[in-house]
Parts: structure tokens; C-alpha cells; sequence
């Protein structure tokens, strides 16, 4: 039998759900083992505000925290394959996944061992993704898989959906008439089938063309205008993370700033981003099929 470590941190439950369905083939031929992520400073759900716009610095700048150790037979065992889950915050893998993957643990259970990575975000995807690469990279994990579930509602229609969800806890139908925020539960209770994509796979210990077979079944969804969003986020970010760590006793007040810059970003910087991209969509063509071949891959 195959040993299969399946890795998560899930505050809503929607990452633990689609875990446990993506894993469910894997079943019948491997010896499956959960290991969710706590950290020893807790992250509310629902958030608050102070809490939510307080984690930026730290988690943009991919600052650890201390996590609880797996349990001694998680840690003392072999794994033909880890299935490492991690939500997105603020453009880059969540504290927990982030402190996980910086961990001496994650030396020991990751190295020399094949790892697919499972991401579940509101549709900013890609630069988190370029993050958990080099984290992996750093314990000589062997990355052989990506799958990226997202909010595939229209961007701005998911901001107001999906914040609604994290400050209320509740996932609901915003206004009694917007979609349904996060990964729809179709697509959740269908990801199944990248469990039986990834079973024959396993079964032979060698995942080569495993990426192509899965992007085959639309495990990786690419927008473009969003990924030139997120790079260009992610450059602001940087700016605003750094001014706010190195100016600790302004720190209440940056982050009301940043909040400031935030709602601004999102509600008048991206909409004429999205027209500029438009624009130019004839000019990048090219570029943007190599882009998608690059985000759709691992390498």
C-alpha cells in the first residue's frame, strides 16, 4: 500500500472539504493521513477587522509563526506523496502553510518526497504559487502537481461575495441575490476526479505528464488579466508591508492607510487595469500563451 500525507489548513472548511474529496480515490489503494496545520497564535473565523488587515505585513513578508509539532507517527513515517493544501492571503500562501513550510517538520516530511500542491483562493493565484515553489524548493521537495480552485465569479462581484463571507462566517447569497462566495460546491464535490487523475500516477511512483493530465481537466484556472493584477499588487504590497514593519509605532495608522489604498485598488485601479489589459491583449498574445503554458505547469 502506498503512504499518502495530505496536508491542510482550512479556516472556513472549504480547503478541508476539498481535501477530503480529492483524497477520497486515493482510498481504495493507500493509506491516507491528515495533518491540519495549527499554529500556536490562532487566526479568527469570521475574521475582524483589526485581525484581518493586522496579518497583511506578517503574512505578505512571509513571516513565521510558531506551529503546534505533528504528531509523532505522522513525523516518524514515509510518504509516496504529500497533497499540500493552502489558502491564499494577501497574494501569498497563509501564515500557517507559510510557517509549515519554513518549519524543521516540513524539512523531515517534505524532503526527496513528491508533493502536488492544492490551492483554494478567491482568483489571485499565480505569485502565491511562484512562493510555495521556492519554500518547497528550500527542503528539496519534488513538486510534481498543481491544482488551483478559485471564485470563478466575475472579480468584482466576488470582492463583495467573499468578504461578506470572511467577516460574517457565514457563506451566503450576499443581499439575498449575489452568487455564492468562494469555490462553488459543484466544483468541490467534483474534485474527486483529480484524485482519480492522480491514482494511477501514484501507483507507478512516477508523475511524469501528471501536470498535463490535470490541467486536461481543468484543475488550473488561468485568467490573464489577473495575473498582470497580481503582479503589479504584489509590488505595491511589497512597498506598503516594508513601510509598515519598519515603522512600528505608526502601525495602527499605516494600516488604516492601507486599508484606504486597498478599497481604492480593488474598486478604481483594477477595473482600468482590466481595460488596459483588454487594450493590449492583441500585442501580448503571444506572451500571454507562454504565460499560460508557465502558470499551468510546475516548473
Amino acid at each position: 500500500m502506498k503512504n499518502v500525507l495530505v496536508i491542510y489548513y482550512s479556516q472556513s472548511g472549504q480547503l478541508k472539504e476539498i481535501a477530503e474529496n480529492i483524497s477520497l480515490p486515493l482510498k481504495e489503494k493507500a493509506n491516507i493521513t491528515y495533518y491540519n496545520i495549527e499554529t500556536e497564535e490562532k487566526f479568527p473565523f469570521p475574521w475582524d477587522n483589526a485581525s484581518f488587515f493586522g496579518a497583511f505585513p506578517e503574512t505578505f513578508k512571509q513571516i513565521p509563526s510558531k506551529i503546534i509539532p505533528p504528531k509523532d507517527e505522522i513525523l516518524n513515517a514515509k510518504y509516496d506523496l504529500v497533497l499540500l493544501h493552502y489558502q491564499v492571503w494577501y497574494l501569498t500562501p497563509s501564515i500557517p502553510i507559510n510557517s509549515f513550510l519554513k518549519s524543521s517538520f516540513a524539512q523531515q516530511l517534505l524532503q526527496n518526497t513528491p508533493v502536488i500542491t492544492i490551492s483554494g483562493s478567491r482568483n489571485m493565484w499565480a505569485f502565491a504559487q511562484e512562493k510555495v515553489k521556492k519554500l518547497l524548493k528550500n527542503v528539496n521537495a519534488n513538486l510534481v502537481g498543481n491544482i488551483a480552485l478559485t471564485d470563478r465569479n466575475i472579480n468584482l462581484i466576488s470582492v463583495i461575495t467573499v468578504v461578506d463571507w470572511m467577516f460574517s462566517g457565514v457563506k451566503r447569497k450576499t443581499y439575498g441575490f449575489l452568487p455564492l462566495p468562494g469555490v462553488s460546491q459543484q466544483e468541490i464535490q467534483e474534485s474527486s476526479k483529480f484524485g482519480n487523475i492522480i491514482l494511477p500516477f501514484l501507483l507507478k511512483g512516477n508523475f511524469t505528464q501528471l501536470q498535463e493530465k490535470l490541467v486536461e481537466s481543468n484543475a488550473v484556472e488561468y485568467r490573464w488579466f489577473l495575473v498582470s493584477m497580481d503582479k503589479k499588487a504584489n509590488k505595491m504590497f511589497t512597498i506598503w508591508s516594508s513601510l509598515i514593519l519598519k515603522n512600528p509605532n505608526k502601525r495602527e495608522l499605516l494600516l488604516k492607510f492601507f486599508k484606504g489604498y486597498l478599497f481604492c485598488a480593488i474598486w478604481i485601479l483594477s477595473p482600468i487595469v482590466h481595460l488596459i489589459e483588454l487594450i493590449l491583449f492583441p500585442i501580448r498574445y503571444f506572451s500571454i500563451r507562454k504565460e499560460k503554458k508557465y502558470f499551468q505547469g510546475v516548473l
